[in-house]
């Protein structure tokens, strides 16, 4: 079939799309490179027009329009499902409020207690069968398609096609509206090169990976720098299993070390929800076979994740107390990212057959004042929890990785101290035996 009238008859300017939007709507954005640009752009443009409009998004690089144009909120307020480092700021500016969500469980909440009036999606360019590409957000996107009363897909030809998978396209019937946005550049995230303390915290995670294991890396500057030192490792046929495919799955990949040819679910395909990185990473996903792209309510599902045998899971966390509860997403407080899927991908791995799931981070930081603080401490005084203490598996720092499970309170505050820094180790000696959890035979 011929699709192009039907294109034709759906294409509009960004400010005849946005006219569809009412007071009190909710609007869904999509995630990462799917933010549409010039539809949020345009809707700015009618502020004085509109009151309490809902926006959501997640993981979106910014600046968003309808935010920045709006500084008291009385025309539209901003909801996040997982901070990128600019809607961070916009929660500490009170401009932008967080949504708590397990990825895995995204399509649910918007199947059965969401509304969303109208979905504005970024997408490649519709293919002569009439489909849209969802691109590196596919994770999410479809989700929110199949909840929207009016769909408005912005067209941008830099988008890569990712090969399904299942909900990798949507198809122009299922369109209201088509805005071109010519080639917009992607964002691309970069992470830092790995640190001295990066590669002692690899050191005690590698004797824990086997060749032929699946791996999946969390979002972040550790996880993603872990990535690029597994490439230059001794490991083989590797395989990626992961809700976010970054440059460290490249680094593995031009290292020869991932190829999927011993994964037990999908075997010579590297399944992904969702892609950020580098403009080569974007090169190497486009219509790449050897990649499948799926949606988070699949990828995440810890029942699907435990079909990968010999599953190794690598997030990073802030900090973890001696009880072993681990906090990944806030600082007291102030919301730095999400819960994501790290809780999912903890489950999953720790339910496969030979699985692992690590929790890395450094031992230290140094706070705004200068000051050395210790990221173990004795107990959480306010912070969000995103591994809860009966999850807890391995957890790693520069000073070596302990496995929690199946350890008393006692057994696991030991653990901890000993991968603390020095400097921090008799104080949290001392908190734990305030808080009747350590052993005198304990090793000091």
């Amino acid at each position: 079939m011929n699709y192009s009238a039907e294109y034709k008859s759906k294409l509009c300017t960004a400010a005849e799309a946005v006219s569809l939007v009412k007071s009190g709507d909710w609007v869904d954005y999509s995630s990462n490179n799917a933010f549409p640009q010039s539809l949020d752009a345009a809707l700015a443009q009618r502020r004085d027009e509109l009151f309490g409009v809902k926006v959501r998004g997640n993981l979106l690089p910014g600046p968003i329009a309808v935010v920045e144009c709006d500084a008291e909120g009385a025309h539209f307020t901003y909801n996040t499902w997982h901070c990128s480092a600019y809607e961070r700021r916009l929660c500490d500016r009170g401009r932008a409020f967080f949504t708590p969500m397990l990825f895995r469980n995204m399509a649910w909440y918007y199947k059965n207690f969401l509304k969303v009036d109208v979905a504005m999606v970024s997408a490649a360019p519709m293919d002569r069968h009439g489909y849209f590409n969802l691109s590196g957000a596919l994770g999410v996107s479809k989700a929110i398609i199949d909840r929207a009363d009016t769909v408005i897909i912005e067209v941008n030809e830099a988008m890569p096609r990712i090969c399904g998978g299942q909900d990798e396209v949507v198809h122009i019937s299922q369109v209201d509206r088509i805005v071109e946005a010519g080639y917009r550049p992607l964002w691309e995230m970069k992470s830092p090169p790995p640190t001295e303390t990066d590669m002692k915290i690899a050191q005690f995670v590698f004797p824990h990976i086997r060749d032929g294991a699946t791996v999946q890396l969390g979002i972040g500057g550790m996880p993603n720098a872990l990535g690029g030192l597994i490439a230059e490792s001794g490991l083989k046929d590797l395989g990626m299993h992961t809700e976010l495919c970054s440059d460290g799955y490249l680094q593995m990949f031009k290292a020869g070390k991932l190829t999927n040819r011993r994964k037990s679910l999908y075997p010579g395909k590297g399944v992904l929800g969702l892609a950020i990185g580098s403009r080569e990473l974007y090169e190497w996903v486009d219509e790449n076979p050897g990649i499948a792209g799926f949606p988070l309510s699949y990828v995440n599902d810890p029942a699907v994740i435990a079909q990968n045998e010999n599953m190794i899971s690598i997030n990073g966390c802030l900090n973890a107390d001696l009880y072993g509860q681990i906090g990944s997403e806030s600082a007291g407080t102030r919301q730095i990212s999400g819960t994501g899927g790290q809780l999912d991908f903890v489950t999953g791995a720790t339910m496969s057959k030979g699985g692992k799931a690590f929790l890395c981070m450094s031992a230290t930081y140094t706070d705004r004042q200068g000051v050395l603080q210790s990221r173990i401490l004795p107990r959480f005084g306010g912070d969000i929890i995103t591994t809860p203490r009966s999850q807890a598996y391995y957890i790693a720092t520069e000073y070596g990785c302990v496995n929690l499970a199946g350890l008393s309170t006692w057994e696991r505050a030991a653990g901890l101290v000993s991968l603390a820094h020095p400097a921090f180790r008799d104080e949290l000696i001392k908190k734990a035996e305030e808080q009747r959890i350590w052993l005198p035979s304990n090793k000091r």
